[in-house]
C-alpha cells in the first residue's frame, strides 16, 4: 500500500521499490482497500529484497517489526533509515465488515506516513 501512494504522490520525482523478506503475492483486502481510494495496486509484484541489489537506495523504509527486525543488512551507507510498525490487517479475523474497517484503518494509517514522508523529505 505504501508503494502505492508513494508512486502516486512523488510521480516521476522518485524511483519507489517495494520488498519483503518474504514474498506472499498482493493481498486481495489490501488492492481492494487501495482501489476505494482510487490507487490501483493489482499489477504490483512480491518481491524479495535480495533481487534488488546494486540499486543505490536515499531512503529504506521498513513498515512492519517483522521486517525490521530480520531484514537483511543492507549495503547503503548513505540511505536514510526509517522505520514504522503499521497495523497489519492481513493478520485480522472477523466478519468481511470488519475485515474492510481494518484494512481501511491500516490504508489511513499508511497514507498519513506517506504523506508525511513527502513533505519532510523529497
Amino acid at each position: 500500500m505504501a508503494h502505492g501512494y508513494l508512486n502516486k504522490m512523488v510521480g516521476n520525482n522518485a524511483t519507489i521499490y517495494s520488498a519483503g523478506i518474504e514474498t506472499h503475492g498482493i493481498n486481495p483486502g489490501a488492492a481492494a482497500t487501495m482501489k476505494k481510494d482510487g490507487i490501483d495496486i493489482t499489477h504490483h509484484t512480491s518481491n524479495n529484497i535480495t533481487e534488488y541489489e546494486g540499486i543505490h537506495w536515499d531512503y529504506i523504509i521498513t513498515v512492519c517489526d517483522h521486517a525490521y527486525e530480520n531484514c537483511p543488512f543492507i549495503a547503503a551507507p548513505d540511505a536514510v533509515r526509517l522505520h514504522h510498525n503499521f497495523y497489519d490487517p492481513s493478520k485480522f479475523v472477523g466478519s468481511e465488515e470488519d475485515t474492510e474497517a481494518a484494512f481501511a484503518k491500516a490504508r489511513k494509517e499508511i497514507k498519513a506516513y506517506c504523506e508525511g514522508f513527502v513533505k519532510e523529505y523529497l
